[in-house]
C-alpha cells in the first residue's frame, strides 16, 4: 500500500515540480473521506536548499529519512541534466527500489535515477528537451521522448512540469483506485487523465542546414502543400534522377520525401488549428491532406492526438 511519501532534493530544486507532488500527496485531505499520506521532505544536501526562485527551502529531513518510504519522488532542480549526485543518495535510491519500494520522477529529476542505474534496461520518459541528452548519458535506458509518463513499476518518470501531476495521479489510481484519484484532481482543478503525449507540445522544425542541393525544392514543397506531388515531379525540379534525387534528400534531411511532406503538413495543421477558426475540411485541403478524415488519422499517428482536442488545448475550450 501506498502511505509513506518521502521528497528528496538536492540545490536548486525547481519549486513548482517540488509543489507538484506535495500537492498530491502532502496534503490531509482526510474531511473528504481521502487517504492521508506520512509526507515528508528530505535533503540530501543540507537542512536548507536555494532555489532558482530567489528563496529557499529548509527541512529538518536527511537521507535517513529514505529508508521508511513507500515512495521517493525527486522533483526537477537546477543543473540536474549534468552534475554529480551525491554517492549516499544514489546508494539510498538502489535500496529502495531493491526492497520493493517505487521512485517517481519529474522531468529533469530522471537523470538522477539514470545516474542511480534505475534506468538500465527500463522504458522511461523525460521532458522532450532533454531526451536525447538523457539518451547519450544512460544508453542503457529506453527514453521515450513523446510521452506524458512511463511506469515502469517500480520506476515511475514523468516529462515536463505537468506532466508529473499525470504520473502521481496515475500512481495514486493504481493503488487506490480512480475514485480517490478524480477526487484528489477535482481539487487540484486538473483532468484526472490527459490524452495524447507530449508530442503535442514540441517545437521541432525540421532543419535546413545540411540542404545544399534540395533547399530550393524543400522551400517550394512548403509552399504547395496542398499539392499531390511524386518523388519524380521533385526530382525533375531538382534536376536530378529520381534515385539520386531521393539519396540526396535522405542525407540531408534524415527523411524520405514522403515523411518529410507528410511533418511539414501536420506542422502547417497545427498552426492553422491554433491561429484560426477555419473548418477541419477546410484545413485538410490547405494542408494537402484531402478530407477531414485523413487530417484525422495522421494528426493522431504524429501526435497522438485529434486536431479537435489539439485545437481545445491550445485555443480553449470555445475554439473546438
Amino acid at each position: 500500500m501506498l502511505k509513506n511519501v518521502a521528497v528528496v532534493l538536492l540545490d536548486g530544486v525547481h519549486p513548482f515540480e517540488l509543489g507538484v507532488v506535495s500537492e498530491v500527496f502532502g496534503l490531509d485531505r482526510s474531511d473528504e473521506g481521502l487517504p492521508v499520506y506520512d509526507f515528508a521532505v528530505a535533503s540530501a544536501e543540507g537542512p536548507t536548499l536555494r532555489t532558482p526562485a530567489g528563496f529557499t527551502i529548509g527541512t529538518s529531513y536527511g537521507l535517513e529519512r529514505l529508508e521508511e518510504a513507500d515512495l521517493i519522488a525527486v522533483p526537477a532542480g537546477e543543473g540536474y541534466v549534468r552534475r554529480d549526485y551525491p554517492a549516499e543518495l544514489l546508494d539510498a535510491l538502489r535500496r529502495a527500489t531493491d526492497r520493493g519500494a517505487r521512485v517517481l520522477s519529474v522531468c529533469s529529476g530522471v537523470f538522477m535515477l539514470g545516474a542511480a542505474g534505475l534506468l538500465d534496461g527500463r522504458r522511461c520518459a523525460v521532458h522532450w528537451r532533454h531526451a536525447e541528452e538523457l539518451a547519450r548519458q544512460y544508453p542503457r535506458a529506453i527514453v521515450e521522448p513523446d510521452v506524458l509518463y512511463v511506469d515502469a513499476d517500480p520506476v515511475i518518470t514523468s516529462a515536463g512540469t505537468a506532466a508529473g501531476i499525470d504520473a502521481c495521479l496515475h500512481l495514486v489510481r493504481k493503488e487506490q483506485g480512480p475514485q480517490v484519484a478524480n477526487a484528489i484532481a477535482r481539487r487540484m482543478v486538473v483532468p484526472p487523465h490527459r490524452d495524447g503525449g507530449q508530442a503535442q507540445y514540441v517545437d521541432r522544425p525540421l532543419p535546413r542546414s545540411r540542404c545544399d542541393t534540395v533547399g530550393e525544392v524543400l522551400v517550394w514543397m512548403e509552399e504547395h502543400l496542398d499539392e499531390e506531388v511524386t518523388v519524380e515531379q521533385l526530382a525533375a525540379r531538382a534536376h536530378m534522377s529520381p534515385r539520386t534525387f531521393a539519396r540526396r534528400f535522405q542525407q540531408e534531411t534524415g527523411t524520405t520525401p514522403y515523411r518529410w511532406i507528410l511533418r511539414q503538413r501536420v506542422l502547417q495543421a497545427q498552426r492553422l488549428l491554433e491561429a484560426t477558426d477555419e473548418t477541419m475540411d477546410a484545413i485538410a485541403d490547405r494542408t494537402g491532406f484531402g478530407t477531414a478524415a485523413a487530417l484525422r488519422h495522421q494528426f493522431v499517428r504524429a501526435l497522438a492526438t485529434t486536431p479537435q482536442a489539439y485545437r481545445r488545448t491550445f485555443r480553449g475550450p470555445e475554439a473546438a
